[in-house]
């Protein structure tokens, strides 16, 4: 494997969370999306693979790194793999195994003042797309777009010559 390839995929390994992270709280806090049970799901893995990027940019020797970047395309795959369920379950493919999420904040008040915030809170449905484009949710999109892209991580670390690599 050549350095070069290397050096893309720890990049991409770390732009693509970085990426859909930046998307996902765009239009939470931007266009006012309230994320399910399940995007959250999404976004755990994207987090634990921007922190294990981050560190392979780090990390001494060589061995090191592939092994990090290697684990931050896996945990963008997983973050995929949760897309894809969670977009089936948008579509009604299949059942999810989650109630729906609130988006309630906070905590510690009067009864009456939790109550005023539990009423407040938007319920937000995992089975239901609050956005589509061309028909794709942004789960879907999550999973298109992670499922390529920690593919694509795996196939620039692949190695041609094993015994070239030292």
């Amino acid at each position: 494997m050549t350095r070069d390839r290397f050096t893309t995929a720890r990049a991409l390994a770390l732009l693509l969370p970085l990426a859909l992270m930046a998307g996902a709280l765009a239009f939470q806090y931007v266009g006012g999306l309230y994320p399910c049970e399940m995007c959250w799901w999404q976004r755990y893995p994207h987090i634990a693979a921007i922190v294990l990027a981050a560190l392979a940019f780090v990390m001494p020797g060589m061995a090191g790194k592939r092994a990090l970047v290697a684990a931050a395309a896996i945990a963008i795959l997983v973050s995929g793999g949760i897309g894809v369920f969670h977009a089936g379950v948008e579509y009604h493919w299949w059942e999810g195994i989650t109630a729906c999420a609130s988006t309630m904040h906070g905590s510690g008040g009067s009864v009456q003042e939790m109550l005023d915030r539990i009423m407040k809170a938007p319920v937000v449905r995992c089975d239901v797309a609050q956005w589509t484009l061309f028909g794709i949710s942004l789960a879907g999109f999550n999973a298109i777009v992670s499922l390529i892209g920690g593919a694509a991580v795996l196939w620039l670390m692949r190695r041609r010559n094993p015994s070239a690599f030292r």
